[in-house]
């Protein structure tokens, strides 16, 4: 009896310290994540492909908003280069996280509504739209996964929201 009381008492006790480990790790991780997408935001509004795709993985794929769909680190920096220097020039990007999942402990889910703003007077092409207050309205579903020097973007998929579709404040 006392052997099988302490065997229970052991496996408890490891599922509570292996839970508050995990719970821990989430949180480290979290904030790194985090991190990340303050760079995003700081290195698009200095107009920086560079630094915008510094985090994305060296065989990472990316659809951007017109579908167009694209593998690698240097398409990803090259497409930013690009958008940069013409439509998206001096433009403001501003991301409010809706979603980070850890579907495992080296890889997260990060949903994110995005707004762009500050557009030149000729604006975006035909095929994108701005809402009434003159911004861009996206949802960017970045997919993460930890790699030997901390987490990279693996997959960067982004659809525009249509105006008149609800956006949560």
């Amino acid at each position: 009896m006392k052997i099988r009381s302490a065997i229970k008492s052991a496996l408890v006790f490891t599922l509570i310290l292996t839970s508050a480990s995990l719970r821990a790790q989430n949180v480290k991780d979290s904030v790194s994540i985090q991190g990340i997408l303050q760079q995003e935001d700081q290195a698009w509004n200095k107009g920086d492909a560079p630094a915008y795709s510094q985090p994305f993985s060296t065989d990472g794929t990316f659809t951007n908003i017109a579908g167009m769909f694209f593998k690698g680190h240097k398409a990803f920096l090259d497409q930013h280069e690009v958008i940069f220097k013409s439509f998206f020039k001096n433009t403001v990007l501003k991301q409010k996280i809706v979603s980070l999942k850890f579907v495992r402990s080296d890889v997260a889910l990060l949903e994110t509504l995005c707004q762009v703003s500050g557009f030149a007077k000729e604006g975006l092409p035909p095929r994108l739209q701005l809402d009434a207050k003159g911004q861009l309205n996206t949802r960017l579903l970045q997919v993460l996964a930890k790699e030997a020097g901390g987490w990279k973007v693996v997959s960067y998929h982004n659809v525009d929201i249509k105006p008149g579709t609800p956006i949560p404040e």
